[in-house]
């Protein structure tokens, strides 16, 4: 244990983690033919949730002698989430471009789909599927998943700090100096 640890190269490792974890329930919800179930998707949510509060205690017990404060639970989560996203945005543009190249199709037939059962008018499910027909691309998909990946990175970073920061009596714990 490392009194000054750089906490990008200590949770390089845990955001792999999250990452191969993400890549292997899409597979799998890939195959299940479940690729866009809402369900599905709010399970996800409390997966990476429960995984990165599992991965944040690690770095805090292995790499911080079991303390660790909010914002550096907080910035943990982080840098595993923008790890975990990197990795999920090179699977998303192998999953469009390799693995499956209908499957932009599939999803803009979806999108229209939900577009008119919110009961839009065509004129404004054609404006959005326009839209979408523009930027749905795995290079413009690809870049942009971080960006959506960091945001809910940081919300579920901030919630797992809440549970995993653990503050010593700094007159006694001299370790962080």
């Amino acid at each position: 244990m490392e009194p000054n640890v750089n906490p990008w190269k200590a949770n390089l490792t845990n955001g792999l983690i999250l990452g191969f974890i993400g890549i292997v329930y899409t597979l799998i919800m890939y195959f299940l033919n479940l690729s866009f179930n809402q369900l599905q998707g709010w399970a996800f949510i409390l997966i990476q949730i429960v995984v990165l509060f599992f991965l944040v205690k690690s770095y805090r017990d292995n790499y911080k002698h079991g303390y660790i404060n909010f914002g550096q639970a907080l910035g943990a989560g982080v840098i595993i989430s923008l790890y975990s996203a990197i990795l999920m945005a090179v699977f998303t543009y192998i999953l469009y471009t390799v693995i499956d190249t209908g499957l932009l199709e599939k999803q803009l037939a979806f999108t229209e789909e939900q577009m008119l059962k919110r009961g839009m008018t065509q004129a404004q499910v054609d404006a959005g599927m326009a839209f979408n027909a523009k930027i749905m691309k795995p290079a413009i998909m690809a870049p942009l998943s971080i960006f959506g990946s960091m945001l809910g990175g940081v919300i579920m970073s901030l919630i797992v700090a809440i549970f995993v920061r653990k503050e010593g009596n700094p007159l006694i714990d001299m370790s962080d100096k």
